[in-house]
């Protein structure tokens, strides 16, 4: 049986290959229209999630696609690994990101961003930098755009205390659209600041769709409440799932693979 291990080197090395390959093919799209350069993107996202399947076993669940609505969205989702922030993207006919202003410098990748216009942020730019986002953003989103965007900021391990931020609920009351809430547990398969990948079943849901409407401080207690419940639920699903797998807990099966 081939180790975690081994699996978890194979996939990086493939994942920066199979990258490589989708910015090359990308290249054309500089001089056709943002959609163009998209749906190149988007493969690369299935790709990537089809080679994640393939070498490290660790399957898929897309919940509750059909209440995805139509048209101008905010998808407010969990974030526990690098693996939603292109994963997600293949289920939206606009997506808009916001990412910090310093990844623009990246030869192709930035110039890629640019391209798409999606909304680079200067962290250290303190409020003047959030007011400028929460100004932009709802722009984009009434345009026709999906703005996936992840309330806590940052990656979060696995049950760790949930930390809302209130940037998120200000671009909800500014753009006056449906937030569209998603729980995940990609923390258990691909966790952070390791290389290793893990086998099982990878479970993304898409929650009940939130009116426009609410006040900032409403909307928050709404996003939180509805993505932590579902988050641990099928976290814990999946640890079931994986103490079937291993026996034990699969970071020492890892070790030991």
């Amino acid at each position: 049986m081939v180790s975690i291990f081994v699996r978890s080197l194979i996939y990086n090395v493939l994942f920066y290959v199979v990258l490589v390959f989708w910015i090359l093919v990308a290249i054309p799209t500089f001089v056709l229209p943002p959609r163009a350069f998209m749906a190149v993107a988007k493969a690369w996202a299935r790709s990537s999630v089809w080679l994640m399947r393939v070498v490290c076993n660790t399957r898929t669940d897309y919940r509750g696609l059909e209440k995805i609505p139509a048209g101008p969205l905010i998808v407010a989702s969990k974030h526990q690994s690098t693996w939603e922030t292109f994963a997600l993207m293949q289920f939206f006919d606009a997506p808009l990101f916001i990412y910090k202003r310093e990844l623009a410098w990246i030869p192709f990748f930035g110039w890629y961003l640019q391209k798409s216009k999606m909304i680079g942020v200067d962290r250290d730019g303190g409020l003047r930098s959030l007011m400028d986002m929460a100004r932009r953003a709802p722009k984009e989103i009434r345009s026709g755009r999906q703005l996936i965007i992840f309330p806590e900021g940052t990656r979060t391990p696995v049950e760790a205390p949930p930390d809302y931020k209130t940037g998120v609920g200000q671009i909800y009351v500014n753009s006056g659209v449906p937030c569209l809430p998603v729980a995940l547990n990609s923390g258990l398969f691909w966790p952070r600041r390791t290389f290793l990948r893990y086998p099982g079943t990878l479970v993304v849901e898409f929650l009940d769709p939130l009116p426009p409407g609410l006040s900032r401080k409403e909307f928050i207690a709404a996003i939180s409440t509805s993505i932590e419940e579902a988050t641990d639920r099928i976290v814990a699903a999946a640890r079931v799932e994986q103490a079937q797998l291993f026996g034990r807990v699969p970071n020492q099966a890892a070790k030991d693979g």
